[in-house]
């Protein structure tokens, strides 16, 4: 009796720990991250194609593949930081240092992922799309390993991040990128990734850097410079992308194209209170949970489809 209890027993754990095993695969590949991949439909948006069955399924795609291979980074990352995050007291808790997630399943998974994303784009998708996903696994792979340990190239790197998954839609679409479009991208993501180290220097301010050994090397000066420089020619791109001669309305009584600088300088401004505090830690608890920002983020993504759909 007592060696059916157990034999019973292993077969019922065994369901849970798969169960466990797969969640846990899932929490490292950080869902509250893919947020961030939604950028792919920035330039379908700017050219006003979003709106198309062929965009949408295209760009569900492409979205689908960034997701893999940022998950593939999360996985290969998270193996090889295992024993400093067992050390850290909020670390700690993910699922490779918890040992949830074994390191080799982790290596296993993310090598999976980092080879069948640009694989499937190579066979879905115009090839300049795989090359981007190729090269951003390499980038940011190459991050986990020894660049984000290197001053401002670190911030770069991330950056870079955010500004291929808003070239990677359109790319997918074979859509031209204008200046403007990658100069208010790019230092809009930089003037977040400065935040958001900013943040965290703030927050860790006393701790030796326990969580972000680089951290002690700048300073919160720096860093505030970094974000407020990133803001202004942020801002500066739009205004220029806003205001240039071939923006002027045809069809509509309202300027939207430049009313929709009011909006945008309002979301810069507020997200430059959160990063002034030093609480722009997490980028998207910002932006999804405060309510004040996602209201100006409405209002300006509204002018914004009436100015491209204008134009």
């Amino acid at each position: 009796m007592t060696l059916l209890g157990e034999r019973s027993d292993r077969g019922q754990a065994t369901p849970s720990v798969r169960g466990g095993l797969l969640i846990g695969l899932l929490r490292t590949a950080r869902p509250k991250q893919w947020v961030k991949n939604v950028l792919v439909a920035a330039a379908p948006a700017a050219a006003g194609v979003l709106f198309t069955a062929h965009a949408l399924t295209r760009l569900a795609l492409v979205f689908v593949l960034f997701t893999a291979c940022a998950a593939a980074v999360y996985l290969v990352n998270d193996a090889r930081d295992a024993e400093a995050d067992r050390a850290h007291p909020v670390k700690c808790r993910r699922p490779v240092a918890a040992g949830q997630v074994p390191v080799p399943v982790a290596y296993a998974a993310g090598t999976a992922l980092g080879v069948l994303a640009p694989a499937a784009a190579a066979l879905l998708c115009p090839p300049e799309l795989a090359a981007l996903l190729a090269g951003y696994l390499v980038m940011q792979l190459a991050y986990c390993v020894s660049l984000k340990h290197v001053l401002v190239v670190d911030l770069a790197v991330v950056t870079a991040g955010f500004v291929m998954r808003a070239t990677a839609g359109g790319l997918a679409l074979g859509i031209p990128l204008s200046r403007w479009f990658l100069i208010t991208t790019g230092f809009g993501a930089l003037f977040m990734v400065a935040a958001k180290r900013y943040s965290e220097a703030v927050q860790l301010a006393g701790n030796g850097g326990a969580t972000r050994a680089l951290l002690t090397e700048y300073t919160t000066g720096y860093l505030r410079f970094v974000w407020q420089l990133a803001a202004g020619v942020a801002v500066l791109g739009y205004c220029l992308w806003a205001l240039e001669e071939g923006g002027v309305p045809h069809t509509s009584v309202l300027p939207w194209r430049q009313l929709s600088v009011v909006a945008f300088v309002l979301a810069v401004l507020r997200y430059a209170v959160f990063a002034d505090r030093g609480t722009a830690g997490e980028p998207e608890d910002v932006v999804l949970g405060d309510r004040a920002l996602a209201l100006i983020g409405l209002v300006w993504a509204a002018m914004y489809a009436l100015a491209v759909a204008d134009w």
